[in-house]
């Protein structure tokens, strides 16, 4: 008596594609067999060695028109197995029809919410002037450079002639759904203090361990003024605040050596409302102030600020938006408080917004026991199947001739 599409949503949580070694092909294949039970062409694109990502196109009635892009990615994050209720890759669904699965909400509900949804348009005799194309790409959990920061710079993306995109979300614990119209900046940066070794019975001047002492009260201070003044501001979001965490803390060789280098590592998220220039400065001072041999260098760091019009002058966004009114969808407009693909696709002047229909939905992203409850997941591709409706009926633009 299980919904057909909730079936299809458990079959591929159940495929292992979490780190460090996802099954790709095993999830290629299962899209690919589901794309073409739609009538999808499906075509794949190796960016690397042993990195597809999967393009599924379901022809407009005027290709000249920019396209519809909906993009998923296939991998999901490791597991600690022990915190588990449920096995996290045997998809069990409780009494209350929760189903539990890495990768429940973060993203495989989006994938398949994608493809149910326009199984239902195709069903319904549905077709549009503008193109849609899915694409499912690897890698995004690791930081998407052998994915989909490689796809958007190949000529197979464009050709894809993107108008508007479509990426992964949140859920919402309340009756919001949250839309995400921008992303922080991830940096990550790796600061090395050189100094005086010695024996450790000495006083010995100029240490490492005292200059990166002073490194990381620098970082710690300014993490502790933004975590109040998100505290202190109900207005405020994490994605509207500089997130900095210190990740990594390496050094020593011996319990009686004073070591003569020492290093750290930080994770910064900054918004986009934030000058990156002056943000750096602002690190490199840091480092001065800790004393000489101190030097930071960066492990990842994204530069493009560019965020989605949410105006309702904007032909997407209204389309998008309307949708949503005629719904009763409340939405809350937030600056993504991680990272996802998304910024690639914004990198390269396209419009793209992060939504996954997912609320009353405590966040479980990335922790123990993530679930998405089937009436949730039912109700998305309702959701996917009204805004793809309306978003690949948008009237020609101006600089569509």
């Amino acid at each position: 008596s299980e919904n057909p599409s909730v079936t299809l949503f458990r079959e591929y949580l159940r495929i292992d594609t979490v780190h460090p070694k996802p099954d790709y092909d095993a999830a290629v294949q299962f899209l690919e067999r589901v794309g073409t039970d739609l009538g999808l062409a499906c075509q794949k694109v190796e960016v690397c060695q042993g990195r597809v990502v999967l393009v599924m196109t379901w022809q407009g009635t005027n290709p000249r028109l920019r396209s519809i892009l909906l993009n998923s990615h296939t991998d999901v994050v490791p597991v600690f197995e022990e915190h588990w209720t449920y096995p996290p890759f045997e998809a069990v669904k409780d009494s209350q029809g929760n189903i539990y699965a890495r990768g429940a909400q973060d993203m495989k509900c989006v994938s398949i919410q994608y493809l149910e949804a326009i199984r239902r348009l195709k069903t319904e005799g549905k077709s549009f002037a503008r193109t849609i194309h899915l694409t499912f790409v690897p890698d995004e959990e690791v930081g998407g450079h052998k994915g989909m920061e490689m796809f958007v710079q190949r000529p197979e993306f464009k050709a894809l002639n993107v108008g508007f995109a479509m990426d992964e979300g949140l859920a919402s614990p309340s009756d919001t759904f949250s839309v995400f119209y921008g992303e922080k900046s991830p940096w990550w940066i790796k600061v090395k203090c050189m100094g005086s070794p010695g024996h450790g019975s000495r006083f010995i001047s100029n240490t490492a361990a005292e200059k990166m002492h002073k490194v990381i009260g620098s970082f710690l201070a300014f993490r502790e003024s933004e975590k109040q003044r998100l505290k202190s501001d109900s207005s405020l979001t994490l994605g509207d605040v500089t997130s900095l965490n210190m990740t990594m803390l390496e050094g020593g060789v011996s319990f009686n050596v004073v070591p003569s280098e020492m290093a750290a590592g930080f994770d910064i998220r900054i918004p986009p409302t934030v000058d990156l220039k002056a943000f750096e400065e602002q690190v490199a001072t840091w480092c001065r102030s800790a004393g000489d041999g101190v030097t930071y260098e960066f492990h990842q760091k994204c530069m493009d600020q560019h965020i989605t019009s949410t105006e309702e002058s904007d032909p997407w966004w209204k389309a998008f938006s309307g949708v949503c009114r005629d719904m009763k969808l409340q939405l809350k407009l937030e600056i993504f408080p991680a990272a996802t693909d998304s910024r690639y696709i914004r990198a390269v002047r396209h419009p793209a917004i992060g939504f996954s229909p997912m609320n009353r939905t405590p966040v479980l992203l990335h922790d123990h026991n993530e679930f998405l409850n089937e009436q949730v997941f039912l109700r998305g591709i309702e959701i996917y199947a009204r805004l793809l409706t309306a978003l690949a009926a948008v009237p020609p633009l101006p600089n569509e001739g």
